[in-house]
């Protein structure tokens, strides 16, 4: 089992700064309606994106798609009372590129949040995460 270390310290004024094991600090803002910095979270949608995106187009450069642009939108519900947790999390993957193939993605974002995304797996037990899929062909470009 691999452990992980991070640092979170107050700051002052609602402000924090974490450094987590990599090493780079990141301020977190905790009072919401000044909105200086990221708040806790606004991260976790943030990890979420970050992990399922480096699964998605792993697997989709193994699999030799010709992606040109790729992006993920992660948007997320939260209960209204306290704890105001997340309930719900929605993941839109947005491929662009040449002759990609519909079912390469659907596997590869198939493995990510049933194999390989470790903040899904974690997430998972009280957060239902939806994923889609949304694929754009990239036009030639055409000589004058």
């Amino acid at each position: 089992m691999k452990n992980t270390h991070a640092v979170v310290r107050y700051a002052g004024d609602d402000y924090f700064v974490a450094v987590p094991p990599s090493g780079h600090a990141i301020t977190l803002d905790v009072k919401g309606d000044r909105s200086n910095a990221s708040g806790p979270l606004e991260l976790l949608l943030v990890a979420l994106g970050g992990c399922t995106g480096a699964d998605v187009i792993s697997v989709l450069i193994k699999k030799r798609q010709q992606v040109t642009d790729y992006f993920i939108e992660v948007h997320g519900e939260r209960r209204e009372e306290h704890p105001r947790n997340f309930t719900r999390m929605e993941v839109r993957h947005i491929v662009t590129g040449r002759a990609i193939s519909a079912d390469a993605v659907a596997k590869a974002v198939e493995l990510s949040m049933t194999k390989y995304c470790s903040v899904a797996a974690t997430l998972r037990p009280t957060v239902e995460i939806v994923s889609t899929i949304e694929i754009h062909e990239e036009e030639s470009a055409t000589s004058a």
